[in-house]
């Protein structure tokens, strides 16, 4: 079948969509995959050498990282989730509507990035089949389980929780979100968060059950797939980092992901005075003009864009932002975590960790320090059972095939 994927973001967003669209390829599928880049990263030469039709749309994003993060440092998250989509997605909806319009036209099916409502308007407009993928299970109603920061107080009282949150979101968002469908004369959903921001035919949670309690009471149309892990075979480890990891003990590795890029000074100057304080070597991800990639010191090497888990696999504990894809990877090389949320959504990540026995407690960025970050790394790294309890869970998640799950799922419907 001809199938069309859109997604939109930082490079976490995009990643699980090429894993997925060269998974679908791999299955004899005709794939064409149309990217919105907020850091204007371009996918061309991975999406080349996997054989997938690719577009950028737009070519560029007018989308300052760095000030917007330093604006942005404080807010609430739905004060957050307005301003980026002030800055970096309204300015662009046209575009990627009239994108959308287009891929539905030439495909058979569709799939899009769980925020995409564009897509899901056209795929409603051209009556083709219309399927999401959601990386985080934050937003997915289930009694069970309160949503995220609410106290837990049986079912009854968490339906109540839901209700409340549908009802924030609708008034921070429901207005700019539906101004496309009222445009095009079609009826929008009732509920941002649980409708509009999902397809009701099949939602994808992109997510290893590992991280997924209580998911069996979901509605149907939300079915786990686990980690959409893209794995990019043709990557060399450098000489120099090979020779690095080899001639001492396992270093912990450091990165704050796409947000690195936004308090670049800032993330460096917290990561080399936390390792000094604890005394041991490091592996730190750099996009800094003053520490180039693969430059290194007796205690440091700097590193730059790669894939990510045949470094973690050697490494002896991970510090990271509580991104979806960075947390995945971390888990299923092995290696527990200490996390440095910027956003709402890391803290969660954060906390799923810490109740997993795979992290110790969250160092909000808004108020951590290298003393604060060097206790966290020691904590970890004297932790046997929590080391213990990584392995376990990488183990777990090597038996779990996302892509293959998806694709499975994808066809069932299809």
């Amino acid at each position: 079948m001809k199938i069309g994927i859109q997604t939109w973001g930082s490079n976490g967003d995009i990643r699980p969509m090429l894993a997925l669209a060269d998974g679908l390829q791999q299955a004899g599928h005709s794939v064409t995959l149309i990217v919105s880049s907020i850091d204007n990263h371009s996918y061309r030469d991975i999406c080349e050498r996997l054989n997938i039709n690719y577009r950028q749309v737009p070519e560029h994003i007018a989308f300052a990282m760095q000030d917007f993060a330093r604006r942005s440092f404080r807010m609430n998250p739905l004060q957050w989730l307005r301003a980026l989509l002030d800055e970096a997605f309204f300015p662009y909806e046209q575009a990627v509507y009239q994108a959308a319009r287009q891929l539905v036209a030439d495909n058979d099916a569709v799939i899009g990035h769980h925020f995409l409502y564009p897509l899901k308007l056209a795929a409603l407009q051209q009556q083709k089949p219309f399927f999401s993928v959601t990386l985080c299970p934050a937003a997915i109603f289930n009694p069970a389980v309160p949503p995220f920061g609410f106290p837990d107080l049986g079912r009854p009282i968490n339906t109540l929780s839901w209700r409340l949150l549908n009802t924030a979101f609708n008034w921070a968002l429901k207005k700019p979100l539906t101004r496309l469908w009222r445009e095009a004369g079609q009826t929008p959903p009732d509920f941002v968060l649980t409708e509009l921001l999902s397809s009701q035919q099949l939602n994808l949670v992109a997510v290893d059950p590992w991280f997924c309690p209580a998911f069996e009471h979901w509605q149907p149309h939300h079915q786990v797939c686990g980690f959409l892990n893209l794995t990019e075979g043709h990557w060399t480890m450098p000489l120099t980092l090979a020779e690095f990891l080899d001639k001492g003990d396992a270093p912990i590795y450091m990165t704050f992901g796409s947000l690195q890029q936004a308090v670049p000074d800032w993330s460096m100057a917290l990561f080399l005075e936390a390792v000094a304080l604890t005394g041991c070597r490091a592996v730190i991800q750099t996009g800094s003009e003053r520490y180039p990639a693969d430059s290194q010191t007796d205690q440091v090497y700097f590193i730059g864009r790669h894939p990510h888990q045949p470094v973690f696999k050697r490494c002896a504990a991970i510090v990271h932002h509580g991104g979806a894809g960075t947390t995945h990877a971390a888990t299923l090389s092995g290696c527990p975590s200490v996390v440095v949320p910027f956003m709402e959504e890391q803290l969660f990540w954060a906390k799923q960790l810490q109740a997993l026995g795979l992290a110790g407690q969250p160092l909000p960025a808004k108020k951590v320090t290298a003393v604060a970050l060097a206790k966290g790394i020691r904590r970890v790294l004297a932790s046997k059972p929590m080391q213990d309890k990584a392995k376990q869970a990488g183990l777990a998640m090597q038996s779990n095939d996302g892509v293959a799950r998806a694709i499975q799922l994808l066809e069932a419907r299809l």
